[in-house]
């Protein structure tokens, strides 16, 4: 039985669904915080801004700015998870793109080649409205993408799939069947890695 609160401070349909499927209760505020990070390597960026969500959504619900119930987030054990995900080739960190030309170079960039997606995680744990514990973490998945014609890519762009997605693409749609390989964690690659978020709810609560 989970005997706490989650909140999950992103509003991620991708990662509102893994923890979904793995059993999870818990609410949705998504972070306000402007997602600048002063790190420049994936597995950096990632983590901070993870922690940055994670501390902005911290603040809103322990400082009673966001309350679906009087006091229901400064009662009782709460624990609130950041996430950030990013597609990483050579060590370049791509984004989401800004418009199709952007989805292009991204997809063209990445045919036939290996890339890393890095997802972030960063928990945030309070005990009646103070904070006790905090753990910061990422995980690495290897992704190998087909040769693409110009056609696919454009095919593909034209889905609409590929306009809010780290590096242009989502493994879990339409871009499946140019996926090759994967080595590693698969919900990490859609935006949550299920195993570690558990294993670090255990951590920061000490179970």
């Amino acid at each position: 039985m989970q005997n706490y609160k989650l909140v999950l401070a992103s509003g991620s349909p991708r990662r509102k669904e893994l923890l979904k499927e793995a059993g999870y209760r818990f609410d949705i505020i998504p972070s306000d915080a402007t997602e600048e990070a002063t790190y420049k390597r994936p597995a950096y960026y990632v983590q901070e801004l993870a922690a940055l969500k994670a501390k902005d959504v911290a603040n809103m619900i322990l400082n009673q700015e966001v309350l679906y119930e009087k006091g229901k987030y400064t009662k009782g054990e709460v624990i609130i998870l950041g996430a950030d995900t990013v597609v990483s080739l050579l060590d370049n960190i791509m984004g989401k793109p800004k418009n199709d030309k952007d989805a292009y170079n991204m997809l063209k960039a990445l045919s036939g080649k290996r890339h890393y997606v890095y997802t972030g995680v960063s928990l945030i744990r309070a005990v009646d409205g103070k904070i006790t514990n905090r753990r910061t973490i990422y995980v690495r998945t290897s992704v190998l993408v087909a040769e693409l014609t110009d056609q696919e890519i454009n095919t593909y762009i034209a889905t609409g799939e590929s306009a809010d997605k780290a590096g242009a693409y989502a493994i879990q749609g339409k871009f499946a069947k140019h996926i090759e390989r994967i080595e590693g964690s698969y919900p990490t690659v859609v935006g949550l890695p299920v195993n570690a978020v558990y294993n670090l709810i255990n951590d920061v609560r000490g179970v």
